[in-house]
Parts: structure tokens; C-alpha cells; sequence
């Protein structure tokens, strides 16, 4: 039996203002194809389906797109849990409609561990795998807010909170497979982070329980799972270094970080032999839709790329990092000279050097996106030595024109730009 895992599809994302709604198609119409070629018959989709908890009509439509195309293959079941991205109500809602072309769908915790956990059958209406459902945990699902608890206190009960869960949901799956009377796999479902997780500055994961550190471990994960398939970390790897605890990562790279890395599945395969069940994990390799690009270095060396990326008709959607030592006042306008007549795009100039000189950086590693609005112009202030009694007058100043700038954009009144 072949099942194959995938999560954190981000549906409708945009990278620095960009739609990505034609790299979000290709990888759904190519996933569908290698699900034909490799003779899936499992699908299993690790929350973050969505980027947002209301998703674009255009976003929905891709869902909804693929899941035909899938109903029509000969993968007998999806099973798709949510992620803290999306909606849990906003994914039930066609939860029964779905349910008739064996999606099966779980958007929210279940008071009864028993709605989590799925039999699935074959074509022949026999059991052949246990799924323990297991989505996105939220803070109230898994633990009771008490007057005056410490935040070691709050730590402790929303790591409880995700063992007990996972417990329960295993020992249920465990007595159906013993009432059922035939040994067959059982796979969990997960989006959490777990300690040790690996994560990129600009990939968009984040804590999910705000003001802790709960980090889970592999130990959380009952042995009696043959196969943990987890969603969050967008960077495909093992948990612990187990074999069949995994995050299959994003499909797409989030961010300009992810540019270089090999994006995949993992599919995995259940055997049999003497009696004895067996799980293998084969990654398969996703190709790159949008091919993205960090360049950095000083003017030269940024030109020099620019050059090589040019002559091979590259249509790379380009993140600039300037590192020079001079200071390059035209930097845009010399960028968008280079690639004049390409299929190029540039999404994003950082200038290190200007915040260097002239915003007086905290930490080597800031840049202009790290800061708001109010902080690059008290920064200014701070580095032309501008008296203190002129300072709040400057600012009040400062903070009418914003306001003034605000009223006037038509996305602050609910409009389009």
C-alpha cells in the first residue's frame, strides 16, 4: 500500500506582493499526475492548506480543482486535517459532501478521540489503514486557562495537553484495530513544532502557542504509530532522526531562504513479509514552478550574476542583497537597468550600506524590512544629533503626515489599489 504525505500548501500566499496562484496550479496538476504514476492510493495533506482562515475564491478553486482530479484517480482516500493557517469551520463545512468521495476532512479537535480516528477500506470494502487525525492543536483544546499560573505552569499543561491527546487518539485507534481483528498500519497526523525543529528567518513559521516554548519530542508519539506524518516546519526533515516521523515541508519555498532548497513528498510504502508489517519512506523530488534567487555582494559581483542570469534567459524573481562598501544612492534604478529586456523580476533590494551610515544598525543582521515606519525616522533623528526639544515636535510632525498618508490610501478604506 502507497500513501503520500504533503502539508503546508499556503494556498494563495504571495511572496513580497507577488501571486503565486500559477506555481500553486503547476504543483497541484503535477501532483495530481505523479499520484497517477506512482499508483497512490493514500493521500494525506498535514494542515496549512490555506495561507489565510479566508481564503480567495481563486485559492479555493485550486482546492477544489484538485480534490476532482483526485476523486477520479485511483487514490482511494484524502485525508486532509488543518493547520493553524487555516479555518477549522471553513474546512468542515463540505466535510459530508467530501466524505462521499472519500475526502476525509478534520478541521477542529474532537471532544471524543474517536471522531479523530479513521478506518479506511480498499476497494473491496476490507480495512486497510488507521488514521489517527490528529490537526492543529489549539491552546483551548488541549489545556484549561487557571487564575495566576505561572508561565512554567502554562508550558507544562500545553505539553500534557498534546501527549494526552496523542495518547488517546492512539489507544482508541488501538482497540479499533484489536475489534477489527486484522493487523493492518496505523499513521498519525500532526502540525506542531517539534524541538529541535529546523526553520528559515524568512519561511513564515512561527510559534504556535504565543508566549511559550512548547516544543514537542518524538516521545509524545505513541510506538503503535507505524508512520507520523507532520505538517509546519517547511523544510522537509526527520524528527529525532526517526525514519517514520517526518515533516514532509512545503511544496513551494516560502521565502527567498528556501530559493536553493529541493522541495519534496514523502511517500511511503507498508509491506507485509513473514508475518512482520514494515514502513519505507521514499522522498520524490518537486520540481521548481518559479525558480527564485537571493544575490548579494558588493555592485560588481551583483552586476556579474545579473550578467550570467541574463544569458540564460533566466524569468527568476530576484531578491538583491547589496554588501558593498560604497554607498549606492541609484541601486534600484541600476537593477532595473540590468535586467531591462528580461524575463527577470526583482521583489525585493535590500541596501545594506544605507542602514549601515545612515540608520545606525543594531545588529549586523538588521535591515530596513526589520523595522516599522516610526523607527527609521527616530533612527534618523538619533544619528543628525537633533536636540531633544526639537525631537517631539519633529515626531508629532512626523505622525500627522502619516495619518495623513494612511487616510488617503485606499486599502486603509476597504478598497482596491
Amino acid at each position: 500500500m502507497k500513501l503520500l504525505h504533503t502539508s503546508d500548501w499556503h494556498l494563495g500566499r504571495t511572496l513580497h506582493g507577488r501571486r503565486r496562484y500559477e506555481e500553486f496550479a503547476a504543483f497541484l496538476d503535477w501532483l495530481a499526475a505523479t499520484m497517477n504514476e506512482q499508483g497512490t492510493e493514500i493521500l494525506v495533506v498535514a494542515g496549512d492548506i490555506f495561507d489565510t482562515t479566508a481564503p480567495s475564491n481563486r485559492a479555493q478553486q485550486l482546492y477544489y480543482r484538485f480534490l476532482c482530479q483526485v476523486a477520479a484517480s485511483p487514490c482511494r482516500h484524502v485525508v486532509i486535517v488543518a493547520g493553524n493557517h487555516d479555518s477549522p469551520s471553513f474546512l468542515n463545512a463540505p466535510r459530508e459532501l467530501l466524505r462521499a468521495l472519500d475526502v476525509h476532512v478534520v478541521g477542529s479537535s474532537a471532544e471524543d478521540p474517536a471522531d479523530e480516528v479513521l478506518v479506511l477500506r480498499d476497494a473491496q470494502g476490507e480495512p486497510e489503514l488507521i488514521v489517527c487525525a490528529v490537526p492543529y492543536l489549539r491552546d483551548r483544546d488541549i489545556r484549561q486557562v487557571e487564575a495566576g499560573e505561572s508561565v512554567a505552569d502554562k508550558e507544562r499543561k500545553l505539553l500534557e495537553g498534546i501527549r494526552d491527546h496523542y495518547a488517546a487518539v492512539a489507544d482508541t485507534a488501538s482497540r479499533q484495530r484489536q475489534a477489527l481483528n486484522v493487523d493492518i498500519p496505523i499513521v498519525a497526523t500532526g502540525h506542531l513544532f517539534t524541538a529541535g525543529g529546523q526553520t528559515l528567518k524568512d519561511d513564515g513559521v512561527r510559534d504556535l502557542y504565543v508566549g511559550s516554548l512548547a516544543h514537542v519530542t518524538g516521545a509524545v508519539f505513541s510506538p503503535i504509530f507505524d508512520y507520523v506524518a507532520l505538517g509546519h516546519l517547511h523544510i522537509p526533515q526527520k524528527v529525532n532522526g526517526s525514519e517514520i516521523i517526518r515533516y514532509s515541508g512545503s511544496p513551494l519555498p516560502m521565502g527567498f531562504g528556501e530559493a536553493r532548497q529541493q522541495k519534496s513528498l514523502c511517500q511511503v510504502t507498508f509491506d507485509t513479509a513473514d508475518g512482520k508489517r514494515s514502513t519505507r519512506v521514499e522522498l520524490l523530488d518537486i520540481p521548481v514552478f518559479q525558480q527564485l534567487e537571493r544575490i548579494s555582494g558588493d555592485w560588481q559581483a551583483i552586476a556579474a550574476r545579473l550578467a550570467e542570469l541574463k544569458a540564460s534567459d533566466s524569468r527568476a524573481w530576484l531578491e538583491v542583497v547589496y554588501q558593498g562598501e560604497e554607498i549606492v544612492t541609484d541601486l534600484r534604478e541600476r537593477l532595473d537597468n540590468a535586467i531591462a529586456g528580461t524575463g527577470m523580476d526583482i521583489l525585493r533590494v535590500k541596501n545594506s550600506r544605507i542602514i549601515d551610515r545612515v540608520l545606525d544598525r543594531m545588529d549586523e543582521q538588521e535591515t530596513l524590512d526589520d523595522l516599522d515606519v516610526t523607527e527609521v525616522f527616530e533612527r534618523c533623528l538619533t544619528q543628525h544629533d537633533v536636540m531633544e526639544e526639537q525631537r517631539s515636535a519633529l515626531m508629532d510632525a512626523y505622525r500627522e503626515i502619516l495619518r495623513e498618508l494612511h487616510d488617503e490610501d485606499p486599502l486603509a478604506q476597504g478598497g482596491e489599489r
